[in-house]
């Protein structure tokens, strides 16, 4: 191998080099300035951060796992879901074309940014919207904020919700026609480190295909199907976030309030019957769910909506910012603080620990040993609401990833996704009954809390052959609640799949 003396480098002497060459250097001190930076950084670590640092490298091997192994797509489906998609963004496209021309007189591009600021602030006279770009200089702009501040004006509504709902649509077909990789798999690239909370990030496979699998809608999940011969089963934790405020407030305070009401019951449907006391709630807990679940926004149901809320109350939300993000009156979320708090105190006593802690050291620990410093203004109320979201949220993090890899080094399943207080996994099908109360119980990490309390955050499985929620009609091989059995069969036929799939089969 050739030797380089990268101290005799200069810019102007690497220019010279073929680009051969310059691979070689890069790599090379890519590889030097990591070991140096360690041997450096690693005898600064504490009792905290050593633990944290450890069990990060722990990760390692799961993740590349499920990096390599990726996710089938049925391409049949993509392209029908794309098609649907389409005729969506057609119909939406043509009725505010209809409105522009009938309405004002005006016909516009609405993807085109320079356009759309003309039209809302030129044509139609409402005030401009600005925002500080990369350079710290405000500027005009069309945005998603922008766009829900003037969605208030009365004449500019309609014409707002038909554009918000194209983009919608649009950056949903671009996830749907992302490159697949040419095994008929997606992939996705996780950051362990990518979020300062502890939680994954993901993006592009390192070939360039894929992308980010964490957020995708229901709708969009649906191409994602199973190998043959194996049966998804997405593992997620319940309530996660809730019960670890209610852990935190535990600790700190010996305040179990809300902490027994998280495990009581269903805690979001709860805090749905307090925000929307019109609806027909019937008094049963399984017709109150039912209640809930129907739609609200977009394409969140009204119980989303009340998670929305109680997590942005529990995260010291005000009423005006969680107003614009629910959809609901500024009076209605004040009214529903009022009884929160008042049913639940140490929620307002655990913001001014926080805000105290703050102040005085700039860091924070969760109760699962992360350690977070914070290097914004340490009174300033973004910095404060972003460390009292820090402790749940890195908590969760921790909890579900030691989950994950526990569940991973038992090597009865395969991993395929983490989905932030979730996984996907595929196993066998005819081990099912074998398999799945194994993975249930193993993701449950076990937290010891103060005066000898346990916070367990139950799992629950949903079974079936794709990512998406089953329907008799529509779906019948979507997932479903595991309830001890699933009787159901794969109605794919499966000797339609490729010569690879079965390849893929025998060799994961």
């Amino acid at each position: 191998m050739r030797a380089i003396k990268t101290h005799d480098l200069t810019p102007e002497s690497v220019a010279q080099l073929s680009d051969e060459v310059k691979y070689w250097i890069y790599n090379a001190l890519d590889c030097c300035l990591t070991a140096e930076i360690l041997s450096v950084i690693k005898p600064q670590l504490d009792n905290i951060t050593s633990h944290t640092y450890e069990f990060s490298k722990s990760l390692q091997a799961p993740v590349l796992e499920m990096r390599m192994r990726g996710i089938r797509v049925d391409e049949q489906w993509r392209q029908r879901t794309i098609g649907s998609y389409t005729d969506d963004l057609r119909t939406i496209e043509s009725n505010l074309n209809r409105i522009l021309e009938e309405g004002i007189g005006v016909k516009i591009n609405w993807n085109s940014p320079l356009q759309l600021k003309k039209l809302l602030y030129e044509t139609m006279g409402l005030p401009p919207q600005k925002k500080r770009n990369a350079k710290g200089i405000f500027t005009i702009t069309a945005d998603r904020d922008a766009l829900e501040k003037l969605e208030s004006y009365f004449n500019a509504q309609p014409i707002i919700s038909h554009i918000l709902a194209l983009r919608d649509i649009s950056k949903k077909i671009g996830v749907l026609r992302t490159s697949i990789d040419s095994d008929g798999r997606m992939r996705t690239s996780y950051n362990i480190a990518g979020t300062t909370t502890g939680r994954f990030s993901s993006s592009l496979s390192d070939f360039g295909t894929g992308g980010n699998l964490q957020n995708l809608e229901e709708r969009l999940r649906r191409p994602f199907i199973a190998d043959p011969g194996y049966k998804f089963a997405y593992i997620d934790l319940e309530q996660a976030e809730s019960r670890l405020v209610g852990a935190i407030e535990w600790n700190i305070f010996g305040d179990g309030r809300y902490l027994d009401a998280c495990e009581s019951g269903d805690l979001h449907t709860s805090v749905c019957r307090l925000a929307w006391t019109d609806l027909e709630w019937t008094g049963d807990l399984k017709g109150d769910r039912a209640v809930a679940d129907q739609p609200f926004y977009r394409q969140h149901s009204y119980r989303h909506m009340a998670k929305v809320l109680g997590h942005g109350t529990n995260y010291n939300g005000k009423p005006y910012t969680m107003a614009k993000h629910t959809k609901l009156d500024t009076k209605l979320i004040a009214e529903f603080q009022r009884k929160y708090f008042l049913a639940f105190p140490a929620h307002q006593r655990w913001h001014g620990a926080v805000a105290s802690e703050l102040l005085q050291t700039g860091n924070l620990t969760t109760i699962t040993g992360r350690r977070r410093w914070f290097f914004g203004r340490r009174n300033d109320d973004s910095t404060v609401r972003e460390a009292i979201a820090y402790g749940p949220q890195g908590a969760v993090g921790d909890i579900l990833n030691q989950g994950m890899l526990r569940i991973w080094r038992l090597n009865i399943c395969q991993l395929l996704l983490q989905i932030h207080d979730a996984i996907l996994v595929q196993y066998p099908e005819h081990l099912e009954a074998e398999i799945l109360p194994t993975l249930i119980e193993t993701i449950k990490v076990p937290i010891q809390l103060n005066n000898s309390r346990t916070l367990i955050i139950p799992s629950e499985a949903q079974t079936g052959w794709n990512w998406a929620k089953y329907d008799i009609k529509t779906n019948p091989d979507g997932l479903k609640k595991w309830a001890g059995n699933d009787d159901r069969s794969r109605t794919t036929d499966e000797q339609t799949t490729s010569r690879l799939d079965h390849i893929l089969q025998r060799v994961f």
